[in-house]
Parts: C-alpha cells; structure tokens; sequence
C-alpha cells in the first residue's frame, strides 16, 4: 500500500484545487494554498458568472494560475461569450474549464458544452487550453449513451479532461481504458474528493444556497454515504486504489484535480503530509506544464479514428 502511494505522490506536487465562490474563499486561497498548486474556480447555477469572474481577477491579482469554470448554461448567446472572453484573457487567463451547468433552463441559447465549445471555435479559441468532463459513473440526469457521445464530439475543441467525482477505484480504472479504447487521446485529470468530513459538506451546502445545495445533494446522494462511512472518508484510500492507472504512462493522466469544497487547510494538511511521506526531500514543487503541452493534448498530433464507438457504457 505504500508503494501504490509512493506511485501517485508525484501527481500532488502541483495539482489543482476546485474551490466556491464565497465571500471568505479569497482569503482562505491566500492563506492556505501555494503558488504551485492551480486553482479552478466553479460557477453557481443561482449566483451567475459574475462572482466566478470576481474571484478569479482576486487570486489572478496574489498570482495564482486560475481556471474558471464557464458553464455553458449561463452564458446568454455569442456576444456574452465574446465579452466573458475579453475579459478573462484581459486578466491572463488562459485556461477555461467548460461544462454545461445545472442551470435549468439555460439562461441563454447555450443548452450544451458543445455548442459553446463551437463558438470558442469561432473566436479563434482565445484559451491555449480548454477542459471538458468525463463521467467514470453514470451522470444523474444524462444517459450514458449521449455522455459517450459528447465526449467524442467534444474532443476536436479541448485539450484536457477532468473526471467526475467518484469514490470507486475500479470503476475509475475501468473507465480510463474504455476512454482510450475509444480513441480519445486527451490528458486526463483525476478528480478526486478531498479530506472533507461530513458536517463540513453538509455546512459548505448552506453556505451556497439551500436551492442549489438540494439539488447537488439530491444529485449525488452517493457522496454522503461515502463521506459519512463507518470510519470516514480517506482520499488516500482511493488513490492508493487507482495507483496503477494515475503511475501508467499509457493511461495519460496528467495529475489531480482536487474537488475541496473549500475545506482548503484539510486538504493542503493532507497534501502536505503524503509529499513529506512518500517524496524525497529535494523534490522541489514546480508549476505544471498546460495539458496542450503534452502529445496527447496536441490537437496537430492527436490520433484520429474512422467513426463514433458503439461500446458505450
């Protein structure tokens, strides 16, 4: 087991932290993070952009390499998009993270990743590197056949992926063969929950809303009964689990994405304590390289394959 820990150590020496927007979560990122460690910056379905985009010229303006989610489902139409653009690459933002959201409906003409992935085609993709999500599980609201297909869609416009959260290694490794089985080359980032205790989750969730903390709640149930396990939730746990994909070159996994629920102290604690553990002293933390750095994330070297999979999940 230590020698599994040993294997995916080096993933945590510049990995990215997922963090909310709140009132107090600049000040926490200050405090707590280091300037390695990338932070990406989600959007709330009920709030808007706008607090995302506040936050992310904060930590631009204390140095952070920032990368703020933008959720199709809350840009309005191509001129929204063409003004969010300017003013994210305004601050030298030059990563974006693009799901669809959970804003329902669609505040605009964007009722898809995709479509706003088209668009960022259009404005000769301002961003050197765009993520997308991978489902290892079945996504609570989408059938699996149109999550595998979109991935396949999507691939042409991004450079990386970033998994789910999910809490089953197996699933995790089954699910990182399948994907490149199918042909999709992208670097992957594992998600990967962090050291976060029950009544801490379920406090972060008022924090952000009683609407849409029912609904990410009533969406993922399945966190709860993890976190709240007879002995708790252990992230090493789990990485120790998905050791020999995160070590496999083959596999493409460019590092680890953090999901923190801005329990950012526990998190770096953790952190910091498997790098002392299982990393030499002189291993000195360095910022990572982008994803479109990499041959897999290279659009110009990319394979490609004749048509769609039709094993899907």
């Amino acid at each position: 087991m230590r020698s599994a820990l040993r294997t995916v150590a080096p993933a945590l020496v510049a990995p990215r932290y997922e963090v909310i927007p709140t009132a107090s979560i600049a000040d926490k990122v200050v405090t707590e993070v280091p300037r390695t460690v990338t932070v990406t910056v989600t959007a709330s379905p009920t709030k808007g952009l706008e607090p995302s985009w506040d936050l992310t010229e904060q930590l631009r303006a204390q140095g952070f390499r920032v990368v703020p989610h933008l959720s199709a489902r809350l840009v309005i139409d191509f001129k929204h998009l063409t003004d969010i653009c300017e003013r994210l690459v305004a601050l030298g933002v030059n990563d974006v993270f693009v799901p669809a959201g959970d804003s329902d409906p669609p505040r605009g003409r964007y009722d898809s990743s995709l479509k706003l992935l088209h668009d960022l085609d259009r404005l000769g993709r301002p961003f050197r590197d765009v993520g997308i999500t991978g489902y290892p599980e079945s996504h609570p609201t989408i059938p699996d056949d149109v999550t595998v297909q979109a991935m396949w869609d999507k691939r042409h416009y991004a450079t990386y992926v970033v998994s789910n959260l999910c809490f089953s290694a197996p699933t995790i490794r089954a699910w990182a063969q399948r994907l490149r089985a199918r042909g999709v080359t992208l670097p992957l980032y594992f998600g990967l929950a962090g050291p976060v205790e029950q009544t801490k989750l379920l406090r972060m969730a008022t924090k952000i809303g009683v609407g849409e903390s029912t609904r990410t709640l009533m969406k993922h149930r399945s966190w709860l009964l993890h976190m709240g396990a007879p002995g708790g939730y252990d992230p090493s746990r789990l990485l120790r689990g998905v050791a020999s994909t995160v070590g496999d070159p083959h596999a493409g996994v460019a590092g680890v994405h953090v999901f923190t629920f801005n329990q950012l102290r526990e998190t770096e604690l953790w952190r910091q304590a498997l790098l002392r553990q299982f990393l030499s002293p002189d291993a000195t933390p360095v910022a990572p390289p982008p994803p479109s750095a990499t041959a897999a994330g290279s659009t110009s070297q990319r394979p490609e394959v004749a048509a769609p999979p039709r094993d899907l999940d």
